[in-house]
């Protein structure tokens, strides 16, 4: 399927005017863009402006709050929980990570739980945000269940992703920024738009057969979790998904498990939930407070250098240090522009219409 080309700042621009349309300030508008912005240049297609109007859809059923009191409601010296009243996770999860990181500058670390959010982009986003101050960061949310743990076809967690952020010398950061599934459900809906099949392993039938279908999760079908089965792992999978559900929502009064709300607004109204929106789990650690952050950086640079060094078995496809695809991704995308598909760019359209406000141009 082709793709039309466009520049980040007509980009940007177009998504602002989305927010601003929304309600959202002038200030919460231009954060929010950078958030999907920042997905998009580094190539996450899946979590950029193609997500733009699932927004719109929560905000029309109410699900989201344009104008939100985010606001710490327990604290102590290194932690705090945050209730971002029912805004966007776009603004929401900043506003923790910021707090995270004023509490690692003063304490050495910081340790903040969200509950009352939404879907807040790319978990690499708010991560990075720590790694120019010489912190290491971290970041995860947890999210509509479409997971089925190991041994079930029951939908119980979401692909929760989490991501930890670390500085190095010379050399980009290393960014570890995953879903805890298979696949991350946006890859789905890409291969939809596409009329594509994906890979065995990453879904399965609502019996629990295997299937490259990508269109079985709406025919009723699940996730997988990270290692698709138990003999490939999957518990671990499943482990992993289970400690960011705990971190982000029952530590923060968040809704866990089968009970988070979905990122469409199809339950309407929404049922008793044990808790409130989506959570978020953030983290900042100052690297001076366990070495000398020079020291780190030098040792990490040369970590890296070893890595890539590594005898490749295949010459044509070296070792890729985590977060170096993204890299040369915004490298590209900063000077050739940003590709959307065509049934984005028409989702963009109709979009703009809707809300009365310019429409994209390339």
């Amino acid at each position: 399927m082709s793709s039309l080309i466009f520049q980040e700042k007509k980009l940007r621009a177009f998504t602002e005017s989305v927010f601003l349309a929304m309600g959202c300030s002038n200030t919460h508008s231009a954060l929010a863009a950078d958030v999907l912005l920042a997905s998009d240049l580094r190539g996450i297609d899946s979590h950029g402006v193609a997500r733009l109007s699932g927004y719109i859809r929560l905000w029309k059923k109410k699900r989201i709050n344009a104008t939100p009191d985010i606001k710490v409601v327990h604290e102590t010296a290194t932690t705090a929980t945050v209730d971002g009243d029912g805004g966007l996770g776009l603004v929401v999860a900043p506003f923790a990570m910021q707090i995270a990181m004023e509490k690692a500058e003063k304490y050495g670390s910081g340790w903040v739980a969200v509950r009352n959010s939404n879907h807040f982009g790319i978990a690499g986003y708010h991560a990075m945000q720590a790694v120019s101050r010489d912190m290491i960061g971290i970041a995860m949310t947890n999210a509509s269940p479409l997971v089925a743990p190991t041994f079930t076809t029951e939908r119980l967690l979401g692909t929760n992703p989490m991501c930890y952020a670390f500085p190095a010398g010379k050399y980009p950061p290393v960014v570890v920024d995953m879903a805890t599934a298979a696949a991350a459900n946006g890859k789905l809906e890409i291969a939809q738009r596409e009329q594509k099949n994906i890979p065995a392993g990453w879904v399965q039938t609502h019996t629990g057969d295997s299937t490259t279908d990508a269109h079985a999760l709406k025919a009723g079908g699940s996730l997988l979790p990270l290692g698709s089965d138990r003999e490939h792992g999957s518990h671990k999978g499943f482990g992993l998904s289970a400690t960011v559900d705990i971190l982000t929502s029952i530590l923060s009064g968040a809704n866990y498990g089968p009970w988070v709300p979905p990122f469409v607004a199809f339950l309407d109204p929404l049922p008793d939930l044990p808790g409130e929106g989506i959570g978020h789990f953030h983290g900042a650690m100052r690297i001076d407070g366990f070495r000398p952050a020079a020291d780190f950086k030098h040792h990490m640079d040369n970590w890296i250098e070893r890595f890539k060094s590594a005898k490749p078995i295949n010459p044509d496809q070296p070792v890729i240090i985590p977060g170096e695809p993204e890299v040369e991704a915004e490298k590209v995308r900063k000077l050739e522009g940003i590709p959307l598909s065509e049934p984005v760019v028409k989702d963009l359209g109709e979009l703009a219409v809707m809300l009365g406000i310019g429409k994209l141009e390339e």
